[in-house]
């Protein structure tokens, strides 16, 4: 096949890697000129793509890159960017551009389940709602999922993806000896970069279209024991929390994911990488 991403950060360069692997042909967008040279040794065709929020450059290069029979699509929206749901959905509105004009059928969006209210309880896919995101990057991401799947000319399936980790991305520097931490009690919702490859190889492979996955570890450890373990173990200082009895508190959930795919994760509970490193 055929496969275009858009966007080969932390998440897309690994997936494309893997991709090749399997015998795809892989273009892969990068919005860095030193990048080029690392995507073409690993087998992909590369392209100098900015999204300003306009594409910016050559036209024949954005019909050559989307010239393709599936878009793997990786651009989250900037969370400190003022201006984010204007900025964003300006964004997709030029790929859905793109898009019409090219023999792509297939979308695959990463999205976040910042797209979930803020009140407690199991989310399921059908929970998050326009004008309830957790906050304003959330509000662009739905956008961007109900303009992606409106179109007629391809098909959309989105993944929302918990906190990513894995490898040079260790949440214990996130709030490493930061002090009277709010939400202790509140479970983790993680997924490790390895079972995110998996399970977008997997929805590739079984051609899976216009559907809506929460992509999120099976475990969800508390925040006041799960980032006092990772600190420890990565020896920075642990953060320390506020007393805290909220009960209200919100899991995503993963039970459609795991049943459309028969997934088993390579780590169910993001304290596993903890144990294997121990052992």
């Amino acid at each position: 096949m055929n496969i275009s991403i858009l966007g080969c950060g932390w998440l897309g360069l690994p997936l494309a890697s893997k991709l090749v692997e399997d015998g795809h042909t892989i273009k892969g967008s990068t919005t860095s000129q030193e990048k080029i040279e690392t995507l073409r040794k690993k087998g992909i065709t590369p392209y100098l793509i900015n999204l300003q929020p306009e594409l910016e450059g050559d036209s024949e290069i954005f019909s050559d890159f989307f010239d393709s029979d599936l878009l793997f699509l990786n651009v989250p929206p900037g969370r400190r960017r003022k201006n984010v749901i204007e900025f964003h959905t300006r964004q997709v509105e030029c790929i859905i551009e793109q898009l019409q004009e090219s023999p792509i059928t297939s979308v695959i969006f990463a999205s976040s389940t910042s797209v979930y209210p803020k009140k407690g309880g199991v989310m399921v896919e059908n929970d998050a709602k326009a004008g309830q995101a957790t906050r304003d990057s959330g509000e662009a991401l739905i956008k961007a999922e109900q303009m992606l799947q409106n179109q007629v000319h391809f098909d959309t399936t989105i993944i929302r993806f918990g906190g990513l980790y894995g490898y040079d991305r260790n949440p214990a520097n996130y709030l490493a000896g930061k002090k009277d931490v709010s939400g202790g009690n509140a479970p983790v919702n993680l997924i490790h970069q390895d079972d995110c490859i998996n399970i977008l190889s997997a929805i590739i492979e079984n051609d899976i279209r216009g559907e809506v996955f929460n992509a999120v570890s099976d475990g969800h450890p508390p925040k006041n024991q799960y980032y006092k373990i990772i600190a420890e173990q990565a020896g920075v200082e642990p953060p320390s929390f506020l007393p805290d009895t909220g009960k209200n508190y919100k899991v995503i959930s993963n039970r459609k994911l795991k049943k459309a795919l028969d997934y088993q994760f390579v780590y169910p509970n993001p304290l596993d990488v903890v144990s294997a490193i121990s052992e």
